[in-house]
């Protein structure tokens, strides 16, 4: 460290004298020099650290994006538009028209398929757009056919339509409209026409006079409307000629507003979607419009050659509403810090953050438990011979108390709780009482599941014959909607077991003993069940010691879950 220049500016500069700046340069190089060897002998004396998989650093996990509900917007594709053409060969002067037809707009499908257990995908893009359908061309050649999209979803999704706009039906209500005012015009005039001749009769008989012959007849009439005046917009002119054209020359009738053969597979409106199983065909959710009509089309003998041709119908547009009714077959219940996220990583391939510190997990994580990998013998005959090759395994962020009442990660963690086939209860043994724990997990479960029952309680009361929306209502994507909540099965009487975690540390055995011992007497019958509930699952209560950091007792936990989803299953929960 160089000594500082004492000139004259020193005195400015430092606000001391010049002996206390000696001074106080001496301490810092005496400071200096001693700092290595403190950071040397201190280095030596710190503690290693021994990592693993189940033990890993705080920067060692990886978070998998999740959503478990979004609302999308879908599209389907436009027609094309037709095409005004002339035949153009040698010593054809005016050749026939041979404009060809717009093409089909693209269809828009969903498909529930087994590898997905989340919606952050679809909900990443949110609207959803099929190819718009070419337009005709010379020739008499059709536009190309708009391109598909294919939606793909995980099990369980439940599809639940909020609104709708469909322009072809608004075409047919223009349409039959446009007719219902021709009939009454033309019922008017058969009725003035009629009320003019019996006047005439009755004038002429008064009269003492013989009626004409032609007035003796019901006289015909002509209505005089423009045909096709109020959807003029829907017409093509050839290039070139007068846009005027469309206001003042008398146009064809348009042809009655038609829909794609496909739309007759479409689900029934509003659309309520349970797609509980894996599907081997996507389903038709939105067909895509037809295209329009080329001048051939509209080609008489008064008009050999028409110069006009007809758009495209636009798509249907749709908003739906999508849910996971099923978040994964195990569900990990705990209080925080129990060891939920390493006893997920013990058993499956996941990387969820592990740490020694309360809401390490702020978001579900998914894990898979394999249990056939095609390369040799399956872990489990029984199971696999039945088709389930694998099951997953939902780590949900920890309960506190009154998490019902939205305290600490609130309602939505214990929604996922809701959506878990079967619920493993985890427990850290030497976190105090292992029975006050449970007791206090399935309080807050069982407060939980009275909420949502009275909550769809009010829902179907406040329900009213519901009526399709309007077709001509445009989609608002930020207008608040709310739907009623989903139908579940009750969380009381779902299949469950208690994971009774770090049971390698000492003073934890006595511990684990009256946490068996009262689920024994709770299968039996001599003590109440947790939840409160008479009709509760008490038909299988299994407790499994493990200790998720050495992965020791973790090897027992597939034949538990396996044997708990086959009963679950047989009993519809």
């Amino acid at each position: 460290m160089p000594c500082p220049n004492l000139n004259t500016l020193t005195p400015f500069l430092y606000p001391f004298s010049e002996s206390d700046l000696l001074a106080a340069y001496r301490f810092a190089r005496r400071i200096a020099s001693s700092a290595p060897r403190r950071l040397h002998r201190y280095t030596h004396t710190a503690p290693a650290i021994v990592t693993s998989r189940l033990n890993p650093t705080p920067d060692n996990y990886a978070t998998t994006p999740f959503t478990d509900r979004c609302t999308i917007s879908l599209h389907a594709g436009s027609g094309g538009n037709g095409c005004v053409s002339f035949v153009r060969e040698k010593f054809i002067s005016e050749g026939p028209p041979n404009g060809g037809d717009g093409g089909s707009g693209g269809n828009i499908y969903i498909q529930a398929i087994r590898n997905e257990t989340s919606l952050h995908k679809v909900a990443r893009i949110r609207d959803f757009r099929a190819g718009r359908g070419g337009h005709g061309q010379g020739s008499s050649k059709g536009g190309q056919r708009g391109e598909d999209i294919v939606i793909q979803v995980p099990v369980g999704t439940v599809v639940r339509e909020l609104s709708r706009w469909d322009p072809v039906a608004v075409e047919e209500e223009l349409f039959w409209e446009d007719l219902k005012e021709k009939r009454r015009l033309k019922k008017e005039a058969a009725i003035a026409a009629a009320e003019a001749a019996a006047e005439a009769a009755e004038a002429a008989k008064l009269a003492g006079e013989e009626l004409p012959e032609e007035v003796k007849d019901t006289p015909t009439f002509e209505v005089e409307t423009i045909p096709g005046a109020k959807r003029r917009e829907k017409w093509l002119l050839y290039p070139g000629a007068n846009l005027s054209t469309l206001l003042t020359s008398e146009l064809p009738d348009l042809p009655r507003p038609e829909r794609s053969s496909l739309a007759a597979m479409e689900p029934r409106s509003p659309i309520r979607l349970d797609l509980d199983e894996p599907m081997e065909r996507p389903l038709l959710l939105a067909a895509g419009a037809l295209g329009g009509h080329g001048n051939p089309h509209f080609a008489k003998k008064e008009m050999p050659r028409p110069k006009f041709a007809t758009k495209g119908n636009g798509g249907l547009r749709l908003m739906l509403h999508l849910e996971l009714k099923l978040l994964a077959d195990v569900g990990l219940v705990g209080l925080p810090n129990a060891g939920k996220s390493t006893l997920l990583r013990a058993v499956s391939n996941s990387r969820a953050r592990v740490g020694s510190w309360a809401f390490t997990t702020l978001q579900p994580n998914i894990g898979t438990v394999v249990l056939d990998d095609f390369k040799g013998r399956p872990r489990f005959d029984a199971h696999v011979t039945k088709g389930r090759t694998k099951f997953t395994i939902a780590d949900i962020p920890g309960l506190i108390e009154d998490a019902h009442l939205d305290k600490g990660l609130g309602l939505d963690f214990l929604r996922h709780v809701e959506r878990a086939a079967v619920l493993a209860f985890v427990l850290d043994l030497s976190a105090g009482d292992a029975v006050a724990a449970l007791k206090a997990l399935w309080r807050e479960v069982s407060a939980f599941e009275q909420r949502s029952s009275k909550e769809r309680l009010d829902e179907s009361a406040a329900i009213v014959d519901w009526q399709p929306l309007d077709a001509i209502a445009p989609i608002d994507p930020d207008a608040p909607f709310e739907l009623p909540p989903l139908e579940l099965p009750p969380m009381s009487g779902k299949p469950w077991f208690v994971v009774a975690t770090k049971a390698d540390l000492e003073g934890t055995q006595d511990n684990f003993a009256r946490l068996q011992a009262y689920l024994n007497d709770v299968a039996a019958g001599a003590q109440e069940h947790p939840s409160g509930h008479e009709d509760a699952w008490k038909e299988v209560l299994r407790v499994l010691p493990v200790s998720a950091i050495q992965g020791a007792g973790v090897e027992q936990l597939p034949e538990v879950v396996l044997e708990l989803l086959d009963r679950g299953s047989a009993q519809g929960t």
